[in-house]
């Protein structure tokens, strides 16, 4: 298991951080790593295990600080994170419940050297794991990530144990921080630069669903000091992300108010018909680093995606922007961006939004990462006078709504079409982007839509990216889940018919050669 292991990438880490079912912790170390990579589950185990390997990639007597969100197993992984970085003597601050974005300000208001948020963003409430931001708050790279991994298979072969006696003491932080608290303190003064940059939000009621989160307990009141009338609905869901929130919306759906009435989704189901046009509802993922919005329409309802979102801050800009956006992006068709009175840069990139952050990190102009499952990427404050990059779905909300407050707005983009769809179950091994099947999917590619530029882009080196004159094909293994994903994406006044077909040969191909 060990040589297989070595033999990987980033091993144990996904798209984001690592993720898994949580389940109680067998009798020894190298099981607990097998569980994640056969198996997609994580234990307290493992995490002590990761806890002692990041402890062994910052100076000794590194602070670190620990959040989390509000699943039923976190305070396991928690005591065992914390045991395995005071093993490798860290200092450990604990965070306490938060969102993503507040434990990334609280690692830069405590300086420590990492910031460890234990959730597994909008999965089930049954799964957890780890996202790691460095000092500087930005997401580890996966260089780091399989160092990391390498140095968890090498603890899992050493001969030592810990005394249960010594694991409890070790369990406690060396102190506390209210990351959340911090958080919205920060988010004021974010909403003040929102209300400077654009205008102060002018929406005058929202219904708001934090996925039973952090943000759950005082969005609704943040907003209404803000002027804006706000009812959060998921104190009425069951548990964290248990049909609430945003992470099982989709960018393209869309309900009729007749479905709308009769949908499982606590949000869906407590809309109410009003006029076409009007923002109606905002959705957080369960750790809070994304948003999506709700508009109304003739009949019904829709998602207001994170592409829609970032046009929406763009259309208010002025002076010099540098957007980046995914691959599943419609602003990646970056012709788009010629009717906006701000001058953009444009950067493409892989999805997720440490890639992002990536593009982004070094520009001097105004920043705006996007993808359309609603991280937007911003740059943010901090308690020392600098600046970082962050995702954050209270601060995309806040900043949507004061842009769509501003009088002096440039035209709205014209969507194209837009697909996603996913072989699954599939055995990712067989699709490299690179191989004899990736060939063979160009040759489809070809042969319906003629010669299309290929490519890759850093930090997915499974992607296979096909383009010609606003077509966009894309083909990618998940980075947590066993499925591989087909984009795609066709500028507006363009026939998509066409690459549809062309779509469709090339999912048959690969569910008849991925399924076994």
């Amino acid at each position: 298991m060990i040589q297989i292991l070595q033999s990987g990438d980033r091993m144990l880490f996904g798209t984001d951080g690592i993720r898994g079912e949580v389940v109680d912790s067998p009798n020894n170390d190298e099981d607990a790593i097998s569980y994640l990579v056969d198996e997609r589950k994580i234990s307290p185990r493992l995490m002590k295990l990761v806890g002692e390997a990041l402890s062994r990639s910052v100076p000794v007597g590194s602070q670190v600080i620990i959040g989390w969100d509000d699943r039923p197993k976190n305070a396991e992984l928690v005591a065992s994170l914390t045991v395995g970085l005071h093993l490798g003597d860290c200092k450990v601050i604990h965070g306490g419940i938060c969102a993503t974005p507040g434990l990334h300000n609280a690692l830069l208001e405590t300086k420590s050297a990492l910031g460890c948020m234990i959730t597994a963003s909008h999965n089930p409430v049954s799964d957890s794991g780890i996202k790691v931001f460095d000092s500087s708050g930005f997401k580890t790279s996966p260089s780091l990530e399989g160092k990391i991994s390498e140095l968890v298979v090498q603890l899992a072969a050493e001969d030592r144990e810990v005394d249960e006696s010594e694991v409890v003491g070790l369990a406690n932080p060396d102190s506390f921080f209210e990351a959340d608290l911090a958080h919205q303190n920060l988010l004021i003064v974010r909403l003040a630069e929102f209300a400077g940059m654009f205008a102060p939000p002018s929406i005058d009621q929202i219904l708001i669903d934090s996925s039973k989160g952090a943000a759950s307990e005082w969005l609704s009141k943040f907003l209404g000091q803000a002027g804006v009338e706000a009812e959060e609905v998921s104190v009425h869901a069951s548990a964290l992300n248990l049909n609430c929130g945003a992470g099982e919306f989709s960018p393209t759906d869309t309900w009729t108010w007749e479905e709308a009435a009769k949908d499982s989704h606590v949000l869906i189901n407590s809309l109410q018909k009003t006029n076409k046009g009007q923002i109606i509802a905002a959705a957080l993922d369960g750790d809070g680093d994304r948003c999506l919005l709700i508009e109304s329409t003739e009949d019904g309802c829709r998602i207001v995606d994170g592409d829609e979102m970032a046009d929406h801050i763009l259309r208010s800009a002025n002076g010099k922007w540098h957007l980046a956006a995914s691959i599943e992006s419609d602003l990646s068709l970056a012709s788009s961006l010629d009717r906006l009175n701000a001058d953009v840069e444009f950067s493409q990139t892989a999805v997720g939004d440490r890639w992002l952050s990536h593009a982004l990190r070094a520009s001097e102009s105004r920043v705006l990462g996007v993808e359309d499952s609603g991280h937007l990427v911003m740059s943010s404050p901090n308690l020392h006078g600098g600046r970082c990059l962050v995702g954050d779905g209270v601060a995309s909300l806040l900043a949507v709504l004061c842009a769509m407050s501003c009088e002096d707005r440039s035209p709205a983009f014209t969507k194209g079409f837009k697909r996603r769809i996913s072989v699954s179950p599939s055995n990712r091994s067989k699709w490299t982007g690179n191989n004899d099947l990736a060939n063979t999917v160009e040759h489809i590619a070809t042969k319906n839509l003629g010669e299309m530029k290929r490519s890759g882009l850093v930090g997915e080196s499974n992607l296979m990216l096909l383009e010609k004159d606003g077509i966009s094909l894309g083909i990618r293994n998940s980075g947590t889940q066993a499925k591989t994903n087909v984009s795609l994406r066709v500028a507006s006044g363009k026939d998509y018919l066409q690459s549809l077909e062309a779509m469709e040969q090339i999912l048959a191909t690969l569910r008849e050669e991925l399924s076994n």
